[in-house]
């Protein structure tokens, strides 16, 4: 484990590479307070360029129809309450943005911290994991910011009309953090999959016997987790992740296929083995 090996940035306790607790106890608070900094770095980018992140993160709101905002023309506009809304709206959006520009950054120092502890192969394992998991969340975040507009439009559709929506700024960018984030993970499932076959905790026979079952249950987790509870939406989540369930079954099928192959050569060879050690001792005997 990553706490009785030593990290490449600290110094050796001992003559066998182990470290005190103390030695990683500094190491952990070095490496939060590295992460910390580039998250304050990021932020303070955020804050300077506000405007154009802004207008990229209203970009769905403000493509909805007039007839769904304040002013009913083409301009977008939101609602603040109260007088410090702004400034925390700007710090928010800052924020957001430093954690994601710095993510590289607090990443790396997240694996620096515990690949020391890993075999090999779980270093193999989980870094091929990262390497894929990042894309695909970045491809849900992505779907779920292309199709807010539609999901927000129905959703406003059903005001009455002698009624006008006042949209706050806190409650959008809450939405809209929250549907990033949903589509995001749920586009990590079948990497999930793929990954505990690899650590054969799941065979694809499993998965296979109960394939009607977890697409309705996909559908069910698509209505359940989409806040806006649109159909569109809803289809938007759940058809991806349907895709992505038969791709990672197809993954899941081929290295079951290679297990068992490489099982029954070993089987094999070890029988035949025996009968050769058999024969051998009936020929002395």
């Amino acid at each position: 484990m990553a706490l009785l090996k030593r990290s490449s940035t600290a110094a050796p306790a001992d003559d066998d590479g182990r470290m005190t607790l103390m030695e990683h106890v500094r190491e952990l608070r070095n490496r939060l307070i590295k992460m910390i900094l580039a998250v304050l770095a990021g932020t303070i980018v955020g804050f300077v360029f506000f405007d154009p992140i802004w207008t990229f993160m209203t970009g769905p709101f403000c493509r909805l129809p007039p007839a769904y905002k304040l002013t009913g023309g083409e301009s977008c506009t939101l609602v603040v309450h109260g007088v410090l809304d702004g400034f925390f709206i700007n710090l928010k959006v800052a924020a957001i943005f430093g954690a994601v520009v710095s993510a590289p950054i607090w990443l790396y120092q997240i694996w620096a911290f515990v690949t020391p502890g890993l075999y090999n192969n779980e270093r193999r394992y989980s870094l091929t994991f990262l390497g894929l998991a990042v894309p695909l969340f970045g491809a849900g975040a992505a779907l779920a910011y292309l199709t807010l507009d539609k999901g927000l439009a129905l959703l406003l559709g059903f005001v009455p009309a002698n009624a006008v929506p006042l949209i706050d700024v806190s409650d959008y960018l809450g939405f809209l953090i929250m549907m990033l984030v949903i589509f995001g993970i749920s586009f990590l499932m079948p990497l999930l999959m793929v990954f505990l076959n690899v650590l054969g905790v799941l065979r694809f026979k499993t998965v296979a016997k109960h394939q009607r079952m977890v697409v309705f249950l996909l559908f069910v987790f698509a209505a359940v987790a989409t806040p806006s509870q649109d159909p569109f939406t809803m289809l938007a989540l759940a058809i991806p992740m349907v895709l992505l369930f038969f791709a990672a079954e197809g993954v899941m099928y081929l290295r079951d296929r290679k297990r068992d192959a490489e099982e029954a050569a070993r089987e094999k060879a070890l029988e035949e083995e025996l009968d050769g050690t058999a024969a051998a001792a009936d020929d002395d005997w």
